[in-house]
């Protein structure tokens, strides 16, 4: 069986998955509770080189390929909390790729290398109140005055949002363009005019901070302008292949660990005179699903070749076929993801709607996998498109 993997990945992924079971998984409840994890964990993730591991030395990272990512994905949901790896992902696979990919050499280093070095807490600032995966739609605008850029608008569903020491920000510079109008900015949060208008209450994800944050002649200077102006759509269309192959990747790992979880609380459990993973309906249950699991795991690795491939190998930007098969990859993992956890919700009984059981966190989680990063409807619209229908 093919393995992409070599020892020094596999090095790396031990080092992930003690982080996670050691240092984070501890403190589940309480940071649940909290509603928020402590920026510590940014610092601690940079120390151990595991923001930075696929990232080129010039920018502060290990000079690794996308694997690294890929096993970084795969160990975090063992901290049993999808907020604290969705913050940790927003921050090295999510807000900053695109700095890598078109910032200057000043960027990286005001920016970057903070950001994996886990001294500065980034967010990615795209969806807004009545744009989410419509992008075309939004409404925040950059307009020139002087050598400085002006932003005005609003966004929403920030993650790491209350805290960020900087935003990776779309806005409109040229409105009557459309999508073609688009251009990127680095905003430091502590700029005149930018304000976290408040902290979102979510179902799940509890541990992470989603944020409304408005900007209010939020001036910048032109150095700030991130790429090309006009240019952000384009980037961001790459950006995203990054955010949706490293989602659907880690929440298929994320599924098969409450699969193991489930069939050793079945083992414990009798009903009726025996454990209820002797039940056969269950054994055949949990045999279609670790099924779906390795063949969304197999396609989801497919991806990540093809990307690695253009992306690390080639440095060539990402093609429209790895487009369609990434964005097919994050709706099969959304849906195979959401049949695993209901099924072992179902199989837990009543405990598993208690929330003192790791099944019940992980059910409310994986349900923004279908929403989050583009729903599944938006690109199923497009990947119509893209195949001709």
């Amino acid at each position: 069986m093919w393995n992409p993997f070599t020892e020094e990945h596999e090095q790396f992924r031990k080092t992930v998955r003690s982080f996670a079971e050691k240092e984070l998984l501890p403190n589940a409840d309480a940071w649940e509770h909290d509603e928020l994890f402590p920026n510590w964990v940014f610092k601690r993730a940079g120390e151990l080189g595991i923001l930075g591991a696929h990232y080129p030395e010039s920018c502060g990272g290990s000079g690794g390929d996308y694997w690294f990512s890929v096993a970084k994905g795969e160990e975090l949901p063992r901290c049993r909390m999808a907020g604290v790896s969705m913050g940790l992902l927003v921050q090295s696979d999510m807000a900053t790729p695109v700095i890598a990919d078109i910032g200057t050499p000043e960027q990286i280093d005001e920016f970057l290398k903070p950001a994996l070095a886990g001294d500065k807490v980034a967010a990615l600032g795209v969806s807004e109140p009545a744009a989410g995966s419509d992008v075309a739609g939004i409404r925040t605008v950059a307009r020139r005055d002087g050598d400085d850029w002006v932003l005005s608008g609003q966004k929403t569903f920030i993650t790491n949002g209350t805290r960020a020491d900087f935003i990776t920000l779309l806005a409109k510079t040229s409105p009557e363009r459309g999508a073609h109008g688009c251009s990127f900015f680095l905003v430091p949060t502590a700029t005149k005019g930018f304000e976290v208008a408040k902290k979102l209450k979510k179902i799940g994800n509890k541990s992470s901070d989603t944020a409304e944050l408005f900007l209010d002649d939020v001036r910048l200077p032109k150095r700030y302008l991130l790429g090309e102006e006009g240019m952000g759509f384009m980037y961001l269309m790459q950006n995203f292949q990054t955010e949706r192959l490293i989602a659907a990747v880690s929440a298929i790992s994320g599924a098969m660990q409450a699969l193991d979880y489930s069939v050793e609380y079945g083992r414990e459990r009798t009903a009726f005179g025996k454990p209820i993973i002797k039940r056969e309906v269950w054994q055949h249950k949990f045999v279609d699903l670790y099924t779906k699991c390795e063949g969304a795991k197999a396609f989801g690795y497919k991806c990540v070749d093809s990307y690695n491939s253009e992306k690390y190998e080639k440095k060539e930007p990402v093609s429209m076929e790895t487009v369609k098969l990434i964005s097919m990859a994050k709706i099969l993992a959304g849906d195979v993801a959401s049949e695993v956890m209901d099924s072992c919700l179902q199989f837990h009984g009543g405990w598993g709607y208690i929330e003192d059981f790791p099944i019940a966190r992980a059910w409310r989680d994986q349900r923004l996998l279908r929403i989050g990063g583009g729903t599944s409807e938006t690109m199923k619209y497009y990947l119509a498109k893209l195949m001709g229908f």
